[in-house]
């Protein structure tokens, strides 16, 4: 399984652009892939898949966690490039005029082969569940609902190995004491303390940083 992020608040390749929002591309197979949010500007995220070679036309699903502006503003923009892609939204949000199949997700599901939805949770934010083969990663966007209640929603799938996303103000680190690798980007408060916490867990993100599981 590879991860791969393309919007962050920071970028870890000068070639890229970092702008507040986040936006990653999920691969578990060949053709089996997702694009988790889209960022908060449509030209930044074009332009940063662009450069990292990923051509939207080939991403069949767009994942959004919930309908912050800086994690559901580059959607647009990435239908204008591929209409036919399947979107899936929380059912608080709204679904987008341009996208030809939008599904709205209430409770816990399957999506794909090895890729579940934690279903809509507290404050209107779903995350996503990979098996990678190795144990579960789960992708947040800003856990709203809180890591605690995310965590227990994709523990009914299985074993949760890694976490990557915004976290907030998240710092109750024993929680992934367990976890193989701790990503946290965008909203993240508390980078320097969960490095501390968890060495050799925690993994810088950015722009670029590309993740396998």
């Amino acid at each position: 399984m590879k991860l791969t992020i393309v919007y962050d608040n920071e970028t870890c390749k000068p070639e890229l652009q970092a702008d507040w929002g986040f936006a990653c591309l999920v691969e578990r197979d060949q053709g089996n892939r997702l694009l988790f949010d889209t960022g908060a500007k449509g030209p930044v995220l074009l332009d940063n898949m662009a450069r990292l070679s990923i051509d939207p036309r080939t991403i069949p699903r767009f994942f959004i966690s919930h309908a912050h502006w800086d994690h559901i503003g580059g959607l647009p923009a990435l239908l204008g490039e591929n209409p036919a892609a399947t979107v899936f939204l929380p059912a608080s949000c709204q679904p987008p005029s341009a996208a030809r199949q939008a599904v709205s997700i209430h409770d816990a599901t399957q999506i794909a082969p090895h890729f579940w939805s934690t279903g809509e949770l507290d404050k209107g934010e779903q995350a996503l569940v990979v098996d990678s083969g190795q144990g579960l990663v789960v992708v947040c966007g800003c856990a709203h609902p809180g890591v605690a209640a995310i965590l227990r929603a994709a523990a009914r799938f299985g074993r949760v190995k890694a976490l990557v996303g915004g976290l907030h103000g998240f710092r109750d680190f024993d929680l992934l004491q367990d976890m193989s690798a701790v990503c946290a980007c965008h909203c993240t408060q508390h980078q320097a303390a969960l490095a501390d916490h968890l060495p050799g867990v925690a993994v810088p993100g950015g722009a670029g940083r590309i993740l396998e599981f």
